[in-house]
């Protein structure tokens, strides 16, 4: 049966992959990826061969129509992102889109994302949350943050390393610095970390110290 399924991939640990992910890749006609050297450092990892396409940001325009077309062929499709689930802060969306559109099955499978643990360990409330991804770098970054300075609901963003402490040093300006938040890095592997405190304090403790790695930043809702 004509099937794209969306594959998560570990975003650190390789024993996060699931043992549906693996028949998965291995039963797909093709394998969609970001990278073709990441993903297949992957799969030989685990063991697995299979043809892969490249599918990123910067050709899914392109080649989304052949794709859709395969598809409706009856060909079977696994997605797989670098590093977590497609369509998170990644490729995907137009992908899915078009195949509901045009009556192809999509099967999501359950699995790895940088966020949820990230939000869970903050302890910060969790029950109710905006996952707001990443902020727009230049033109609408301010417009975007005012936009949330009411939100009751804790607030989950990713962000690169080089830009953690001008980010911080604008929530606290915008949030205000006393709002609780947590960073957290390289989740699921060796360095995981998670720095706790208060924006003010989070902006003290990363003026001192440099970071490598993914970066998610979970920031406490307002308190009305």
């Amino acid at each position: 049966m004509s099937t794209l399924f969306i594959v998560p991939t570990p975003v650190g640990n390789l024993e996060d992959v699931t043992f549906r992910a693996q028949r998965v890749l291995r039963e797909a006609d093709y394998v969609l990826t970001e990278d073709t050297r990441v993903t297949g450092k992957l799969l030989k990892r685990l063991d697995i061969t299979a043809r892969m396409m490249t599918y990123h940001q910067h050709n899914e325009h392109k080649v989304l129509g052949g794709l859709v077309e395969r598809l409706q062929s009856g060909s079977r499709y696994a997605l797989v992102s670098d590093a977590g689930t497609p369509g998170i802060s990644d490729p995907g969306f137009l992908l899915v889109r078009e195949c509901i559109r045009a009556g192809v099955r999509v099967e999501v499978l359950p699995g790895a994302t940088a966020f949820v643990p990230a939000l869970v360990a903050s302890g910060i409330p969790c029950d109710r949350f905006c996952f707001e991804g990443f902020l727009p770098v230049k033109k609408g970054r301010k417009t975007r943050l005012e936009a949330l300075a009411g939100e009751t609901r804790t607030m989950v963003f990713y962000e690169s390393p080089r830009r953690l402490l001008k980010t911080l040093t604008t929530f606290a300006g915008i949030f205000g610095d006393g709002r609780k938040a947590c960073v957290s890095r390289e989740i699921s592997k060796m360095h995981e970390e998670h720095v706790r405190g208060t924006l003010q304090e989070l902006v003290g403790i990363f003026s001192e110290r440099s970071i490598k790695g993914e970066v998610t930043i979970v920031v406490s809702g307002l308190v009305v």
